[in-house]
């Protein structure tokens, strides 16, 4: 049946998003799935034409063209370099709702959702997966061996304005992680609370189209934070969707910057020790494109004595792990990790660091040098007179 050419509707949103874009292909050099496939369909110009011709039933939604729209990794750099300030993760967040309610989404898809919202569920599911990771063939086992050792469980602090996101997946990976952000929190002298009844950030559910559960999942944190004055953040992947949660008069704050603002006011509070080593530093899209958190990390870095960071720029601008994308489909993902994994073999780097949980999981996957979060780092190099401090309080 052929597409119906009805005029323009000056009241949908995604068509007003979409008309905020002038064409003119700056956006291009930015995406990095332009970058591999060099096909305009492949580009933001081209999705967004897409999404608005489909809003507007001027072209029927085809099973190509739900590919094109799935290969998005949702990065944002096309929204970083725009000059018509097109708002791109808001419109690609819409087109995919519209796409999921037409096309059902995959059973990888619904099984993954439904387990990282049932936290009993899917510490059970990892705690099998690292059971039988060693006798897994390579296809079914797509992030690294969960670590050894019990997940700290979270813990109140009535007392404290201060409160640290701990997500879902990321529980069992970062409890070194966690760890670290208390100890250099206490080392400045800030006590930090992780509230009881949070959960998944929802990220994962806005990236499949799936805003409904997404929701639903924000007005839980939000409850479990409605204590918080501030909140850290630890993955820069999580970040948006946990401020967009919370109440207006709740700070979200990525814990990097949060300590950079700290140690940019008492300069001398913490010692680091001097630190003879080479390590990659991954740079991941959402900390340069949303969540801006890049020069404070590099601050907080460079203040470690005899420590040489070598950023990897390498490739197409992102590692390819994009929410499920390194799940459903990870001979396309690791097309574009492979580039990253080739410069950090010749960077002779000890260890490689990331500031998001799903990039760590997918460059961990392709390499055997270790891959941690920079925080879980600098707290290994500070200097034990640094720490612990023994009067943390709540501001």
């Amino acid at each position: 049946m052929p597409a119906s050419t009805r005029e323009p509707g000056p009241t949908d949103p995604l068509v007003a998003l979409a008309d905020r874009c002038v064409q003119c292909g700056l956006c291009l050099p930015a995406c990095p799935t332009y970058g591999l496939e060099r096909n305009e369909a492949e580009s933001p110009r081209g999705r967004i034409a897409l999404a608005r011709a489909w809003a507007l039933e001027t072209l029927d939604p085809t099973a190509t063209g739900d590919a094109h729209l799935d290969h998005c990794l949702g990065c944002r750099s096309c929204e970083a370099v725009c000059p018509a300030g097109v708002k791109y993760g808001a419109l690609l967040a819409a087109a995919r709702e519209r796409q999921r309610k037409r096309r059902p989404a995959g059973w990888r898809t619904r099984l993954l959702e439904g387990l990282v919202t049932r936290p009993a569920l899917l510490a059970a599911a990892l705690g099998l997966y690292r059971t039988l990771h060693a006798a897994l063939p390579s296809r079914w086992r797509p992030v690294p061996r969960p670590p050894r050792g019990p997940v700290r469980p979270a813990a109140i602090n009535e007392s404290s304005r201060v409160a640290l996101f701990t997500g879902c997946v990321a529980k069992p990976y970062e409890t070194g992680v966690r760890d670290a952000v208390v100890r250099l929190c206490g080392a400045l002298g800030v006590a930090v609370a992780e509230p009881n009844g949070q959960g998944c950030c929802g990220s994962l559910h806005a990236h499949a189209g799936n805003n409904a559960d997404a929701a639903r999942l924000a007005e839980r944190n939000r409850t479990a934070f409605a204590r918080a004055e501030t909140v850290l953040t630890l993955a820069s992947g999580c970040h948006e969707s946990v401020s967009q949660s919370l109440s207006s008069s709740t700070r979200t704050i990525d814990a990097l910057e949060f300590l950079a603002e700290r140690l940019a006011q008492a300069p001398d509070t913490l010692r680091w020790r001097t630190t003879d080593e080479t390590i990659a530093l991954h740079l991941p899209c959402t900390q340069r494109n949303v969540v801006r958190s890049v020069p404070a990390m590099r601050r907080l870095l460079a203040a470690v004595p005899g420590l040489r960071v070598i950023e990897l720029d390498s490739g197409f601008g992102c590692c390819g792990a994009a929410g499920l994308q390194m799940i459903e489909d990870p001979e396309r993902a690791a097309q574009f990790r492979e580039p990253l994994l080739r410069s950090l073999d010749a960077s002779g780097a000890t260890r490689l660091l990331s500031a998001n949980i799903g990039c760590r999981l997918h460059l961990g996957n392709g390499t055997t040098i270790p891959v941690q979060h920079p925080l879980e780092f600098l707290a290994g190099c500070l200097d034990p007179e640094s720490s612990p401090h023994p009067g943390a309080s709540d501001a």
